[in-house]
């Protein structure tokens, strides 16, 4: 696809029609815009929806918030097509859990469902704990998609990727760095993040590399990222 196509609404929802694309993998930011074209192009008279072939929508990348659904799903519904939210990491090649995003609304803020059947996602504390139910904490996860660590940063692989005894047996875990609140029907909600890093678009922003930028000029005496609300206080134990 052209990036010209890529960063232009109105094109890529052309695009979208004339090549009767069937599963369209979007960050939900990304799908605001075409959403918004979609809509304008109906309110002029036009049967888009029609037009489309779509039969999934899978968004990813960052946070979803399921109210920013609801003039798309007001329109097309919820059949066709599904739409589908995923949580991924690159550490664990990229997606781990997935969630079904139906009309009628949602009772999470950003729900990002169950782990794929190859995969674990555990709430833990800062002990490595369990978590109880609708109690935040760290999201880890296990299972075949973990990779083995990062290049040549001995140090970091050792930080993020560990081992916990979990169910009775020993794991091997990646630190994800988000928080998390298991639900009592086992769906998982995110609750933003452990530490300063942020995601814009799908791209990960470490604060503190813009902290650093900041106090180069000479007019900045100090600068200060905002943490997590949501970071779960440690454990005295």
């Amino acid at each position: 696809m052209p990036y010209w196509v890529s960063r232009t609404p109105e094109a890529f929802h052309r695009l979208l029609r004339s090549e009767g694309v069937t599963v369209l993998n979007q960050t939900p930011s990304a799908f605001q815009q075409l959403l918004a074209v979609d809509l304008d192009m109906i309110g002029e008279g036009g049967q888009q929806g029609d037009a489309l072939s779509l039969r999934y929508v899978i968004f990813g990348g960052e946070a979803l918030s399921p109210a920013t659904l609801e003039p798309w799903l007001a329109r097309h519904g919820d059949e066709a097509p599904r739409l589908i939210n995923m949580y991924g990491i690159t550490e664990t090649t990229v997606h781990v859990t997935h969630h079904r995003l139906r009309a009628g609304g949602e009772d999470s803020a950003s729900p990002i469902g169950r782990p794929l059947p190859d995969l674990g996602a555990y709430v833990l504390d800062p002990v490595g704990r369990v978590q109880p139910i609708g109690v935040p904490g760290e999201l880890y996860v296990s299972g075949g998609g973990v990779s083995r660590g990062y290049l040549n940063r001995g140090e970091l692989t050792a930080e993020r990727f560990v081992i916990r005894t979990l169910l009775g047996r020993e794991q091997r875990l990646y630190r994800s760095g988000d928080l998390a609140v298991r639900h009592a029907d086992g769906r998982l909600e995110y609750r933003g993040r452990c530490d300063h890093q942020v995601k814009i678009r799908g791209f990960r922003i470490e604060l503190g590399e813009i902290e650093a930028v900041l106090c180069e000029d000479p007019g900045v005496a100090r600068a200060t990222g905002n943490p997590s609300t949501w970071c779960p206080a440690p454990s005295a134990s």
